[in-house]
């Protein structure tokens, strides 16, 4: 196909999921013969990790009444000079400081990206200023139809998962000084309310009576969060049964030690930590929420859940820590869900978003 010039705008200024996936789809888009280039504030990680890689990086500040004005006739000429295809948005402020810009420099597609689960209220971001919206799931697709988006208009891209080789042997259960036979219950999330840290400590907390060989492991950070959740622990006397192990650069030699992932999140887009569950082989319990059951195969990969469920989160935990062969089906069909189909691969995500690309310019064009 011809090579587009693709232009990716940014206004945040830290470095998550968000963030993660422009630098990932602008690597692999250039990989595929396209010219990428972006605009972000000068303050910005995401400017910084990019120039890195060789790429163009414009720099503006897109905060404030001045600055909106500075910033639209700045990156108008830099739409123009450059005779960019596409401009690629990606949160509300740079699409409507940058879709502005767009508008007035008539370039042929502008494209805002939606991350984020939450509902939206303005449609001036989804049908007014961009052309055309993709999405993180189809949960969030549909959320922006039933609100008014034409469905022609708006596409489902699921971001790329990055799956590591599973590693031969975990060093979680040495860390840990667990037996051979203790069965590890495993949560890799950011500690944030939202996540669902203490729902699963109390429908745990039964299980641990029971089964004394029961474990939960909590990997990741986040002040107040974790304090919080460190406290509730200690409330329950459960130090011995629950194991927090903060932010960790090894988290495919975590889940390998894991028996089963458990996450009883509140809200997510899409939950692609699902997917590096399931591609490690784990079977998966979560809560039935906007984008999680695009992620695993309820029933077969693993357990689908009612949010504030607790029995039922209970239940479907003590069903795979008591049935090892139902854990080894469950995971065995995570890993070809998420891994062997190639659904969640980066070679799936940047060519959802090429042919999206090409067929919107074209019916553009028309």
């Amino acid at each position: 196909m011809t090579p587009l010039r693709i232009l990716h705008s940014e206004a945040a200024t830290s470095f998550g999921g968000q963030e993660q996936y422009i630098y990932r789809m602008m690597l692999a888009m250039r990989d595929r013969g396209h010219h990428l280039e972006a605009v972000c504030q000068p303050h910005a990680v995401l400017t910084q990790r990019l120039r890195e890689q060789g790429f163009t990086v414009h720099t503006t500040y897109m905060d404030g009444p001045v600055n909106f004005v500075k910033s639209v006739a700045f990156i108008r000429k830099v739409l123009r000079t450059g005779r960019f295809d596409v401009l690629n948005t990606h949160s509300r402020r740079d699409t409507i400081v940058a879709g502005c810009a767009g508008r007035l420099a008539g370039t042929p597609l502008i494209v805002r990206t939606r991350h984020l689960a939450n509902r939206v209220g303005s449609l001036l971001s989804y049908t007014v200023i961009p052309h055309r919206v993709t999405t993180a799931s189809d949960f969030v697709r549909d959320h922006l139809i039933a609100r008014g988006v034409p469905p022609a208009h708006v596409a489902t891209v699921y971001p790329a998962v990055e799956l590591p080789p599973i590693p031969e042997r975990s060093t979680l259960r040495q860390e840990l000084g667990l037996a051979k036979d203790d069965i590890v219950v495993g949560c890799v999330a950011v500690m944030r309310a939202q996540k669902g840290h203490k729902d699963l400590i109390d429908a745990m907390e039964p299980l641990f009576k029971e089964r004394p060989g029961l474990h939960l492991v909590f990997v990741g950070g986040g002040s107040p969060v974790f304090e919080d959740v460190q406290a509730y622990i200690a409330e329950r006397s459960l130090e011995q049964r629950i194991h927090l192990l903060g932010v960790r650069s090894d988290v495919p030699n975590l889940l390998a030690g894991f028996d089963l992932f458990a996450l009883a999140t509140r809200k997510e887009a899409s939950g692609t930590v699902f997917v590096e569950a399931g591609a490690a082989g784990l079977p998966v319990v979560g809560t039935r929420v906007d984008g999680v059951p695009e992620m695993m195969r309820d029933g077969i990969s693993g357990i689908l859940v009612p949010l504030d469920d607790r029995a039922a989160l209970t239940e479907a935990i003590k069903r795979l820590v008591d049935d090892p062969d139902l854990r080894s089906r469950m995971g065995g069909a995570g890993l070809d869900f998420c891994r062997e189909q190639g659904r969640f691969s980066l070679g799936a995500m940047v060519e959802r978003i090429e042919s999206c690309y090409t067929r919107w310019l074209t019916e553009r064009k028309q």
